[in-house]
């Protein structure tokens, strides 16, 4: 595990037609290139677009296959809506070296989002840590941040990612909870949320001593990651 990590936030809004999407992640692969980590929102690619799924899907099985061509040393997270044999659901994907590296489903639907009446939970199973060139990540989707039994499964990880969509009225619950799972976990948090008008922007890098970079109106928050400081707390404070 090197010393330090370039990261990039990405808050997006959600514009039509979806490939507007697609050419802002695009654009910023390109533009950051000396960051090894970019983090785009829940659902960038296409929103919650429920009235139009297979659409969605579709547009969502095109984009993967461009973002493995274009993603090489860089790690590229977003979460995307996907069909499974048992219906649609909300799939984090993680490109690395031309590839998907990891995937998971959200476990957590959001009820008061109606996410219940059109989507799938994914299995708790698939939230587990996953490495990267010697780093230990571990990932939740928005809503799942609240839920103390998920920390619990990412203990032990260097970077918690969180590609979210969390409404307006619960701004500082995400900072709060954030801010809190990485002192409690001895971690850094990366939250990349939508810049919709409705939800509470607040994309932002927590580390594990209590620091943050909070910023809400930029499209792209840029951050290092000390991932010595990890080590260090981990050596004098005994959590385990």
């Amino acid at each position: 595990m090197g010393k330090s990590l370039h990261c990039t936030l990405l808050q997006l809004e959600n514009l039509h037609p979806y490939r507007r999407n697609l050419e802002k992640i695009l654009a910023a692969l390109e533009e950051e290139e000396s960051s090894k980590l970019i983090v785009a929102p829940e659902v960038c690619l296409t929103d919650y677009d429920y009235e139009h799924l297979e659409a969605a899907v579709a547009f969502g099985e095109e984009a993967e296959r461009i973002l493995c061509e274009k993603v090489e040393e860089q790690i590229l997270v977003l979460t995307r809506l996907v069909k499974r044999p048992e219906g649609y659901a909300n799939e984090a994907i993680v490109i690395h070296d031309h590839r998907v590296v990891h995937r998971q489903a959200k476990h957590k639907l959001f009820l008061l989002g109606e996410e219940d009446r059109y989507l799938i939970p994914g299995e708790v199973e698939e939230i587990r840590p996953f490495e990267i060139d010697g780093v230990r990540y571990g990932l939740m989707i928005c809503f799942e941040l609240r839920f103390k039994e998920l920390w619990k499964r990412l203990e032990g990880c260097d970077v918690i990612l969180l590609p979210s969509q969390w409404g307006l009225p619960r701004k500082r619950h995400l900072e709060i909870l954030a801010r809190a799972l990485g002192v409690m976990n001895q971690c850094y948090v990366l939250v990349a949320d939508s810049a919709r008008e409705d939800m509470a922007r607040s994309s932002l890098i927590a580390s594990p001593d209590g620091g943050l970079v909070l910023e809400d109106l930029a499209e792209r928050i840029r951050g290092e990651l000390d991932l010595n400081l990890v080590k260090k707390l981990r050596r004098y404070i005994k959590m385990r």
